[in-house]
Parts: C-alpha cells; sequence; structure tokens
C-alpha cells in the first residue's frame, strides 16, 4: 500500500510538471498580433521610417518658413600697431613713427523680411504638406513592413506544417516497409518493391532534414522584421486563419480615400501646386526691414583724435522691386508647371497601378478560395485511398506501385492544400494593404 501511494504521489508530480510545462510553452508562443506589436516597436526600417516623418515634423516651423524675424548680437575688437606719415593741405606734416590705436564695437540687429510677395506664407503652407507627406510615407512603410512580417510569419507556419506532412507522408513510408519486410520473408512479395519502400524512406528522411533548414532560414527572416538578433527559438501558432470575407464595393470606396500611394501623390500635387506659387512671388516686391543699437569705442596714442565714441540706435530698410531677371524667374516658373503636370500623372498612373493590383489580389483570393474548398475534399480522398492501399497490401490485394502511386498524390495534395491556404492569406493580407487597414 505504502508503494502504491508513493506511485500515485509520483504520478502526481510527473502530471503536475507535464501541465506546468505545457502552461509554460503556451505562454511563448507568438502571436501574429504579438509579432506586429513588437515589429511596431522594434523594426529598423520603421524605426528610421519615423525619424524621417520626424525631420519633416522638426522642418514645419515658421522660421524656417521665413515669417518670423532674425535677431543677433556682434562684438568685435582690433589693436593696430602703425607709422604714419601725413602731409597736410595747410603745408605741414604729421608723423607719427608708432601710433596705437584700439577700436571696440558691439551692436544688436533686428532684419525682419516684411514683404516677399506671400512667399513666405506659401512656403509655410508647403512645409505643412511635407510633414503631412511624411506621416502618409511613415503609414505606407509600416504597411508594407507588417505586410512583410505576416507574410513571413504564415510562412513560417506553412513551412511547419510542411515539415508534418513529410512525416506523416514518412510514417506512411515506414508502414510500407514493414509490410513488404514481412511479405518478402514470406515470400510473398518482391524485394525489388522492398528496395524501392526503402529508397522512399529515405528520401523522406531527407526531405525532413531539408525542411528543417527551411523552417531555420524562415525563422531568421522573420526574427530580422522583429528587429531580435538573438538565437532563442520562436514558437508559433500551428494554423493559417482563414474567416476573412469580402466586399467589393467597400473595398473600392475605400481604396482612393486610404491607400497610402495614391494619399502620397495626391499630397505631392499640391506640394507641386505651392512651389509653384513660390515661383510666382519673385514677380512681386520684397521689402527688409532691418534696426539695431550699436556702439564704438576707438583710442588713438597720438594725432590730433586720441578718442572717438559713438552710440545710438539705427533704424532703415532695403526694397526690391524686380525689373528684368534675364528670364531666370519665368523660367523656375515654367519649370513649376512642368513638376505640377507631372505629379498629376504620377497621381494618374498610381491609381491605375492599385486599382490594378485591387483587382488581381481579388481574383487571386477568389480563386485560392476555391481552390482551397476543392483541395480539402481531394486531400480527404486521397489520404483515405493511401490508408486502403495500404490495407490491401497488407492483405496481398494490391501491388506495391499502386501503394506508392496512392502514397505520391496524398504528398502532392498535401503540398497544395498547405501553399494554397498560405496563398489565400497572403491575397488577404495584400487586399488589406491596399486599403491600408493591416
Amino acid at each position: 500500500m505504502i508503494y502504491l501511494k508513493c506511485n500515485d504521489l509520483k504520478i502526481s508530480y510527473i502530471l503536475i510538471l507535464f501541465f506546468f510545462m505545457s502552461s509554460v510553452s503556451a505562454q511563448k508562443i507568438l502571436t501574429i498580433d504579438d509579432a506586429i506589436n513588437i515589429t511596431l516597436k522594434n523594426n529598423f526600417d520603421i524605426l528610421v521610417a519615423a525619424n524621417d516623418a520626424n525631420i519633416s515634423k522638426v522642418n514645419n516651423s515658421l522660421g524656417n518658413a521665413g515669417i518670423l524675424p532674425t535677431f543677433a548680437v556682434t562684438a568685435s575688437g582690433n589693436l593696430e600697431q602703425s607709422n604714419v606719415k601725413q602731409k597736410l593741405s595747410s603745408g605741414s606734416d604729421n608723423n607719427i613713427p608708432s601710433l596705437s590705436t584700439t577700436s571696440l564695437s558691439a551692436g544688436a540687429q533686428l532684419n525682419w523680411n516684411l514683404l516677399d510677395g506671400g512667399k513666405m506664407f506659401v512656403t509655410k503652407s508647403k512645409l505643412n504638406e511635407i510633414q503631412a507627406l511624411g506621416e502618409i510615407q511613415f503609414k505606407e512603410k509600416v504597411m508594407q513592413t507588417i505586410f512583410d512580417l505576416i507574410a513571413a510569419y504564415y510562412d513560417l507556419v506553412r513551412q511547419k506544417q510542411q515539415l508534418n506532412s513529410i512525416v506523416e507522408v514518412s510514417n506512411y513510408n515506414r508502414e510500407r516497409v514493414t509490410i513488404l519486410q514481412a511479405g518478402f520473408k514470406a515470400g510473398s512479395m518482391l524485394k525489388s518493391d522492398l528496395l524501392m519502400a526503402k529508397i522512399d524512406l529515405n528520401v523522406s528522411s531527407e526531405s525532413i532534414i531539408n525542411q528543417k533548414y527551411t523552417i531555420s532560414a524562415t525563422v531568421k527572416t522573420l526574427k530580422q522584421l522583429l528587429g531580435r538578433i538573438d538565437d532563442e527559438p520562436i514558437e508559433i501558432s500551428d494554423s493559417i486563419p482563414l474567416n476573412y470575407t469580402i466586399n467589393k464595393a467597400e473595398l473600392l470606396l475605400k481604396i482612393n480615400n486610404s491607400n497610402s500611394s495614391i494619399l502620397g501623390f495626391n499630397k505631392q500635387i499640391e506640394i507641386a501646386q505651392l512651389a509653384l506659387k513660390e515661383s510666382k512671388s519673385m514677380y512681386l516686391p520684397s521689402f527688409i526691414f532691418k534696426a539695431g543699437y550699436y556702439l564704438s569705442h576707438t583710442v588713438n596714442s597720438d594725432g590730433q583724435v586720441l578718442q572717438n565714441n559713438a552710440v545710438g540706435p539705427q533704424i532703415g530698410g532695403t526694397l526690391v522691386i524686380p525689373i528684368y531677371s534675364a528670364g531666370e524667374t519665368k523660367r523656375k516658373v515654367n519649370i513649376a508647371k512642368i513638376q505640377v503636370k507631372s505629379a498629376e500623372y504620377d497621381l494618374q498612373s498610381t491609381k491605375l497601378q492599385v486599382n490594378t493590383a485591387f483587382e488581381n489580389s481579388l481574383s487571386d483570393f477568389e480563386n485560392q478560395q476555391l481552390l482551397l474548398k476543392i483541395e480539402n475534399e481531394n486531400n480527404e480522398l486521397a489520404k483515405e485511398n493511401l490508408r486502403i492501399s495500404l490495407d490491401r497490401l497488407r492483405l496481398g490485394q494490391a501491388t506495391a506501385l499502386e501503394v506508392r502511386l496512392a502514397q505520391q498524390d496524398f504528398v502532392q495534395s498535401c503540398t497544395r492544400l498547405i501553399n494554397f491556404s498560405y496563398n489565400l492569406k497572403i491575397a488577404e493580407t495584400r487586399l488589406k494593404q491596399l486599403v491600408s487597414a493591416l
């Protein structure tokens, strides 16, 4: 009785440990949502894109647009030693063999561009649009990186599913070898069939090795997108969710209003139009207001003026009225008009590309759905056929070739089924990316 209790206790400990380890393992599974959150924080391409967006935000200031005045304080000093020989108009000479002059000056000056044909205000509007464009480009980079991440994540799921499929086929190969081995010993089956089964089993073992290597390379790609450089293994889900339903009318409505590429080129047109206004402002007058307060102090060791002090405010301005610029302003305006037209062409081209990509992705999604539905049924049939063929082989009612063909059909069906699932997920992800809904 004591032995049984101890044994029961050991079993309890083993069960507790098993459930604990299962719980820990479950906690380590990296879901697709977790992967996206990690990528948004750690992916280096996203971090660089965020810095680029921040640069356009920092550049968007009143000072950079030229609206605010500039103010500076200056100071200077000078010591001069010279030999002076002067002949004055009165006929006398003034010779100073060693004249020492010390001069000090200081001042504060304000420069303010009060009139420039409205260019400063147009520039500020352009900086606003450049900042908005930077934010759109950042979002576009995020969408592309998330797409790459989802593709890599489910590619890893696909490769692991493929490994499981190869292992399953290898088990069928092993069962086939066992049946043929027994039949060969009993004298009812050919040795060539046994050798072919063993060859197929070895090929399956090689495929398992190659598939594990493929999984390792896929993990590295996923880690790169996650911003990870460690050697820790990654545990992910073992299935690809395929529950996305399409509303084509809704997607078409969204695509022109939310697609990052289209929004970006819309901003490019607005920026080009503002650049044209900047160029046209060069035809108009400009006025710069200047004001300051200055002081100077000069000391001479000899001569008629031994010390000179000056202090006081100054005020003034510079008015520039363009009359003739050798066609330079006209050239810049014409170039700006061409750039506006090019930006409009770019937008139309982008709309065409995006809508073509949408139609292709939609067709791909629908085709993959149909193929997956057919292959699901086909896979069940191929598996059942293989199972029946092995049972018939065991009973001596089927040939080894028949079983081998059934096995090949099952292998091809598994590969198609896994790939159709992955392709359907990629088509779904592409549609979401086109409407910026990842």
